[in-house]
């Protein structure tokens, strides 16, 4: 068991996260299944919420995996947690989680945002019917990433106590490329930042073209218009600072320039477990739909 006072804390906190996110992701996935079954019809945004919370679920079960034996069992860890059957399951959820997340905020763009250009229009009409093949590519593009980080093989080949002591010894040549090439395969996450930050930006823009569109119009239809504005970019800028926190303590992590057991070993295992719980509880806050339902899911609303 990790020696380090620093572990309690730790222990507290991914604990609560693990709850939290299992929780509401739990919910995700069961209110949007029993709108499937009552309707027989699945909307885009319901199979883009179903794909999220199941996505996150697996995400935080591997995560808390790995904290929970990091702590207790490090031996385990070293020898199991980045073998490679956890290390494919765990490159897997990470970019695909990374991915569907990307995919809803191109679809709030899409769907919000006033742009009157051809092809934004043709996007516009046309991504409902896109979004199935969108979420099938991240899925396969995932499966790809997971599976060359194993063709790298990293860190099958590195020394134990390498691993486990995340020690800044001397590394042999071919020990640093194996950790450079597993490092480039996940910069290929960049790719759903950069459509994220993509369309952070159109809304921007389209808020701001609206504002000024519509100073002379009707005060309902402007409010209207422009709450759905804000309410998107409430979602999309939470997921940004998410994305960018979760990215950079991922990569962090992967580098294993962080010595094990240390503080910050454990705030990286914090930050990367806030992700999946944090930005589901702002699809659901932010979702007037969800909001009674969820109330009712934990038990909190008063019998009438």
């Amino acid at each position: 068991m990790a020696s380090s006072l620093s572990a309690i804390p730790h222990v507290i906190i991914m604990s609560a996260e693990f709850i939290t996110g299992i929780t509401v992701n739990g919910f995700l996935i069961i209110i949007n299944c029993k709108e499937l079954i009552k309707s027989r019809k699945l909307t885009t945004v319901q199979l883009l919420f179903i794909c999220i919370g199941m996505s996150r679920f697996g995400l935080l079960m591997v995560l808390m995996v790995q904290s929970f034996f990091s702590v207790f069992f490090p031996f385990f860890y070293r020898v199991k947690v980045y073998g490679a059957a956890m290390l494919f399951f765990w490159m897997f959820l990470n970019s695909v989680s990374l991915w569907f997340a990307t995919s809803l905020s191109a679809f709030y763009c899409l769907k919000i945002s006033g742009f009157t250009q051809p092809y934004f229009l043709w996007l516009k009409v046309r991504i409902s019917k896109l979004m199935p093949w969108l979420l099938l590519g991240s899925f396969l593009a995932s499966m790809s990433t997971a599976a060359l980080c194993i063709e790298a093989d990293y860190p099958k080949n590195m020394d134990s106590d390498d691993v486990l002591k995340n020690a800044t010894l001397k590394r042999t040549e071919p020990k640093i490329r194996q950790i450079n090439e597993v490092l480039l395969v996940n910069l290929a996450l960049l790719f759903p930042l950069a459509v994220f930050v993509m369309c952070t930006l159109m809304l921007f823009i389209s808020l701001y073209k609206h504002t000024h569109r519509m100073q002379n119009g009707s005060h309902g239809v402007r409010n209207a218009s422009t709450e759905a504005h804000i309410n998107a970019l409430k979602t999309v800028i939470t997921f940004f600072c998410f994305f960018i926190s979760y990215f950079a303590a991922f990569m962090a992590n992967m580098t294993f320039s962080v010595p094990y057991g240390s503080h910050c070993f454990f705030v990286l295992k914090d930050i990367m477990a806030a992700f999946p719980s944090g930005h589901s509880i702002i699809i659901i806050l932010s979702n007037s739909k969800f909001q009674q339902p969820f109330r009712r899911f934990l038990c909190l609303k008063k019998n009438q």
